[in-house]
């Protein structure tokens, strides 16, 4: 017994108590060079049994401080060995010696089967006892001839100077759930935020074994080294599963009284037994010295972060302020990228903007927390935040912090009684980085100059290429267009955009409308697109600065995609010649329109104006052309909106339409100077189509018209009734005596005009033919196209008029006017005299 004692205080002078989990193991071959086994000593109990104590650990309970200790029975002999005929016990420095039982997860431990070893964790309630300086395990073998039964085959004595804590620097090789592992301490850091200090623990695992490593479920502690005890969460940027041959860091946090001192400090891990309705220590380990680590970021520089052992990158850019309202309105974007192997899916995160003074404002982080990035993988967060002006504004951060994981605080703490804890609670605010946000005041976008962007759709170009205030109405348009270009090596997703616009400090948000030239959702390298857009504003109100915003909306809320603002002059909308096409481009929409005449027409009380033009469609297949918008433009600025006639059948390949705008002018107007500015009509976030009523609309070109002053005509020869041209060939009144009417019949020729093939749009104006007798009274009959006249040569047309007149005489004429009555004008358009044939029925009858 003695030889067998000293071989323990041999070990003892190189080993160092201590244990993970409930199971322990020796060294194995190929463990690293600092790692220790737990061997305490061995004591022969049979000729093939032995026994060696394994681990001795002490945890503070309510009810007593709980001893346990592992012993590892081994069996070289050929037949089983019944654990019934071993007992141990603990003897304490005041002469005490209590009956060790098993926990309960061992109770069912009943032998060692032949040329194997088991495993068997015991514990006793020490009471008031604490250390373990001067323990003794004795133990014992049934014997029916000894005292008692019992015969006392050795004891194990703790020495004065003996630990249950793994030296920093060392590493411990041990098992967990039978999985054999080399387990270490890495790391202590402390977080100084908002008033409070947090500790994070790096724990380090190595899985030596051939499966994998789930969380054992046990409990961790930062104990302070004057016994300060502080239970520790499991941090989210840990995941507890350990691969085969993997070496792995797992974090633990607390929140720790910012007067510790931190000197000293070890990691305690517990495990908790249900049945037996305690919990106890099973290993230790010293940590290193605390250290601060310096988080702040510089501009545009790279933090690293740890999320479930992957490594991402994160760095903030493209921040800028406008002053507007009495606030700093901030916007910038966070990058982060992928660097591991691992797909990553982010914890929560809350996001703040700190001032140098400490007051705090929170920023909207929903699209960082949970997002979802595979190896490689970037994106970019948009944020934005508004500071009040009276805030240093050249002194601003931005707070990553970590929301650190925390289970539900165990709800049977008090049955099972560990005693001196503190435990932090479900608040722990583990700081990530703090990335310094420099002073760039907003800068407004120049016409036509270039700009570059990154958000999280991707990376492109954009220019403002035109701002225009177009009238609408009783109001006018504030019409901006953008170009964006893909100047990544990938396709650009565009998304489905939505927009809103502000004049000063007007919010136009309500009529904002955002039109993308063509549908695709793509831009391929390279490629480019334009986006306009529009929103009404009072044709009274000056601006000098106009705000555009381009979001999308997902899950109902606004995901940024382009802010600029810009304080350009107002663009001159594009002049053609006379003669020259007004190009309409969009996919599947692509024709050119051409005027083909211009003519004021002298009304009663107003003239007409009317602009007839020719759409050639560009494409192979029939299309639904946009519905075209237009208004005249004197030379003194006045506006008239035009009233649009335009065909709603889709434009065929080969076949024209003719579109005749026109609008009602004043007698007074100047037409010499007049011009037609025209653009395509849209409705919500697309080009007009065939009933639909337009609210605006983009692309819009000025035509110089030369008008010509239509007279009317002294015949009714080639009479132009658009799109047909009406010639009378003759024309025969009767007048039977005795009776009180005129029966006129008319031979015409009735015919379109040049481009006879052209489609024409239903007209809204009417045809009125006037017949006035020798004594000036008249009649008048309004006549359809299509019903009173039919399209083609050598037709004729027949009325009666009814007078009051009943006698008339030979040598009389009637006179016929043709009229076009158009929003109540009416416009003459042509007459003619023709003679009157009376025929008296008396004179056949002599």
């Amino acid at each position: 017994m003695k030889n067998i004692r000293n071989v323990w205080v041999a070990l003892l002078s190189v080993c160092i108590v201590s244990q993970y989990p409930l199971s322990m193991t020796h060294a194995t071959s190929g463990a690293a060079d600092n790692a220790v086994t737990n061997s305490l000593g061995s004591i022969l109990l049979s000729s093939k049994v032995q026994v060696s104590l394994e681990d001795v650990n002490i945890w503070p309970q309510a009810a007593g401080n709980i001893l346990t200790y592992t012993l590892n029975f081994s069996n070289s002999g050929s037949s089983s060995s019944s654990l019934m005929n071993y007992f141990s016990k603990v003897a304490t420095p005041g002469g005490s010696l209590i009956m060790g039982h098993p926990i309960s997860g061992d109770d069912l431990k009943k032998s060692v089967q032949p040329k194997d070893n088991i495993r068997v964790t015991y514990y006793v309630n020490l009471k008031q006892v604490s250390s373990l300086k001067g323990l003794k395990i004795p133990v014992y073998v049934w014997d029916a001839n000894a005292k008692g039964y019992l015969k006392h085959a050795g004891t194990f004595t703790l020495p004065a100077n003996d630990s249950t804590v793994t030296a920093n620097g060392k590493s411990l090789n041990t098992t967990l759930n039978n999985i054999p592992v080399t387990a270490s301490s890495e790391s202590l850091e402390l977080y100084p935020f908002n008033g409070k200090v947090y500790a994070k623990v790096g724990f380090s695992l190595t899985n030596r074994g051939k499966k994998v490593l789930e969380d054992p479920g046990y409990m961790a502690y930062l104990v302070s080294g004057g016994g300060s005890i502080f239970k520790l969460a499991l941090s989210t940027q840990t995941a507890y599963q350990v691969q085969p041959g993997e070496k792995k860091t797992l974090y633990y946090v607390c929140e720790l009284p910012a007067n510790l001192n931190t000197a000293n400090m070890k990691l305690q891990f517990t495990q908790k037994d249900e049945t037996l309705n305690l919990e106890y220590a099973t290993s230790a380990y010293k940590l290193p010295k605390a250290v601060v680590p310096n988080q702040v970021v510089g501009y545009g520089q790279v933090q690293k972060i740890m999320i479930n052992h992957n490594s991402i990158e994160t760095s903030l850019q493209n921040a800028s302020v406008l002053g507007e309202n009495g606030k700093g309105k901030w916007s910038f974007q966070l990058r982060v990228k992928n660097t591991g192997n691992k797909t990553v899916t982010f914890p929560a995160y809350s996001l703040a903007v700190k001032s140098i003074k400490g007051k705090s404002f929170p920023v909207e982080s929903n699209g960082l927390s949970g997002i979802t990035l595979k190896p490689l993988e970037e994106k970019v967060i948009p944020l934005s935040v508004q500071i009040p002006l009276e805030v240093e504004q050249n002194t601003l951060k931005l707070e990553m912090i970590e929301a650190a994981e925390q289970k539900e605080k165990d709800k049977d703490a008090d049955v099972k009684g560990s005693v001196g804890i503190t435990d932090s609670g479900v608040n722990i605010k583990l700081p990530v980085a703090y990335f310094v946000i420099p002073y760039i005041p907003y800068t407004d976008a120049q016409m036509g100059m270039p700009y570059l962007a990154t958000n999280s759709f991707g990376s492109f170009s954009y220019s403002l290429e035109s701002l225009q205030r177009l009238p609408w109405k009783e109001e006018d348009i504030v019409s901006a267009k953008l170009k964006i270009t893909n100047t990544q090596s990938t396709n650009l997703s565009l998304p489905e955009l939505k927009g809103s616009l502000k004049a000063d400090l007007q919010d136009l948000s309500e009529t904002t409308q955002v039109l993308v030239d063509h549908e695709a959702a793509v831009l391929r390298p390279g490629e480019s697109t334009r986006i306009n857009v529009l929103a009404h504003i009072p044709y009274t109100q000056e601006f000098r600065k106009l705000k555009i915003d381009l979001y999308t909306l997902e899950k109902d809320e606004k995901k940024a995609f382009l802010s600029l603002s810009t304080q350009g002059a107002i663009t001159e909308i594009e002049p053609i010649k006379q003669g020259e096409s007004y190009v309409i481009s969009g996919q599947g929409k692509n024709a050119n329109v051409t005027e083909t005449n211009t003519g004021v027409y002298s009304g009663m009380n107003a003239n007409i104006v009317a602009t007839e033009m020719l759409l050639s469609s560009d494409e192979k297949r029939q299309t639904r052309m946009p519905r075209l918008q237009a208004y005249y433009k004197t030379g003194d600025g006045k506006l008239y909106d035009a009233t649009a006639n335009q065909p709603d059948t889709p434009a065929s390949p080969g076949v024209n339409q003719r579109i005749t705008f026109w609008a009602k002018l004043p007698k007074s107007v100047d037409t010499s100077g007049l011009k037609l500015v025209l653009g395509q009509g849209i409705t919500g976030n697309k080009l007009s189509e065939t009933g639909e009523e337009p609210s605006g609309y983009v692309n819009p070109v000025s035509m110089k018209l030369h008008p010509v002053d239509i007279q009317p005509k002294t015949n009714l020869s080639q009479i132009p009734l658009a799109p047909y041209t009406l010639s009378v060939l003759n024309s025969k009144g009767l007048f039977i005596t005795g009776g009180n009417s005129i029966q006129i019949n008319m031979n015409y020729n009735l015919n379109l005009k040049d481009n006879a093939e052209a489609e024409a749009g239903g007209l809204n104006h009417k045809l009125v033919l006037k017949m006035t007798d020798s004594y000036g009274q008249s009649q008048e009959k309004t006549l359809s196209i299509g019903t009173d006249l039919t399209p083609g040569n050598h037709h004729s047309y027949s009325v009666s008029f009814s007078f009051s007149q009943q006698k008339r005489q030979s040598g009389e004429s009637y006179l016929l006017t043709l009229y076009d009555e158009i929003a109540g004008e009416r416009i003459e358009l042509g007459s003619e005299r023709y003679p009157l044939f009376i025929e008296d029925p008396t004179e056949s009858d002599r």
